[in-house]
């Protein structure tokens, strides 16, 4: 963690996994938003074990724009521990999250930074026009409305990890000793004066997501799961459901046994009974 005076304006924290061919227009963009403005910036970018080439690509981009700073994870952790990595080595007195594919523009860092200085401490882009495929833009905007419903933190709709925070944020999500993280998420919980600005998605740059459907849904299950007690409460709610049945076949079955004599049900019954509940364990 960075206790000390930050002396660095701005730091960017980009998480890479196998983008090879979307680094140097990235870099190149970034450039030019970056050099107009007479700030200090840093863009810490994070191979989180990428299989192509996209470190050697980090390294010769390094060696071109000063501005470049290169966090090498030993293997692939995941999107959400590469950001919380590359928080840990960010040292801007403002963060800006963002992805390697182009999805976030960097000409939309201005609109940041703007709202920063009129006071905000969480500045966070509301997606618009999602150039994904319908089905998957129908699972966002399904799980946004889950997350919403069930959540105890209100989360904005169609708010991703495109956001800048203050050092005081990013001190207090560094004290979070969550290991499963959905940073949105934790972003909202922390509090401080939040706002959104609409930023239009971009198109991938090279065309490919990078993180399949499997990834997709166990962040959101980390997301649902760490900002709800309602998966617990359904999975109570089962285990009453069945002691109950349970417990009214049990009575049932001993007064047709030792009351009426007879069995309440044959042993195919019972066995069956057996195994589904030995499979629902």
């Amino acid at each position: 963690m960075n206790d000390h005076v930050p002396s660095i304006d701005y730091s960017v924290v980009i998480p890479v996994y196998n983008e090879a061919p979307t680094l140097p227009e990235l870099c190149r963009r970034l450039h030019a938003v970056i050099s107009p403005t007479g700030d200090t910036w840093e863009a810490v970018f994070v191979n989180d074990g990428s299989a192509d080439n996209s470190l050697d690509i980090l390294l010769d981009l390094r060696a071109k724009y000063s501005f470049i700073r290169v966090v090498d994870l030993s293997r692939n952790f995941g999107h959400q521990p590469a950001l919380a990595a590359g928080l840990d080595h960010a040292s801007g007195r403002a963060v800006i999250l963002m992805d390697a594919d182009l999805q976030d523009p960097p000409e939309a860092l201005p609109r940041f930074i703007e709202r920063w200085h009129k006071g905000y401490e969480v500045v966070y882009a509301v997606r618009t026009n999602r150039k994904e495929g319908m089905l998957l833009r129908w699972a966002f905007s399904l799980f946004y409305r889950i997350q919403t419903r069930i959540s105890r933190v209100k989360t904005p709709l169609n708010a991703g990890i495109f956001s800048l925070i203050d050092r005081a944020v990013v001190r207090v999500l560094q004290d979070m000793p969550e290991h499963h993280r959905y940073l949105a998420g934790f972003r909202a919980y922390a509090g401080f004066r939040q706002t959104g600005i609409e930023i239009e998605r971009g198109s991938r740059y090279d065309g490919q997501p990078k993180v399949g459907f499997r990834g997709l849904v166990r962040l959101a299950l980390d997301a649902i799961f760490a900002f709800s007690t309602f998966p617990l409460r359904l999975v109570l709610l089962g285990g009453v459901l069945i002691s109950s049945v349970s417990f009214v076949l049990a009575a049932a079955g001993l007064y047709y046994r030792f009351v009426l004599r007879q069995p309440l049900f044959d042993w195919t019954f019972g066995l069956s009974t057996t195994f589904f509940l030995e499979e629902f364990n």
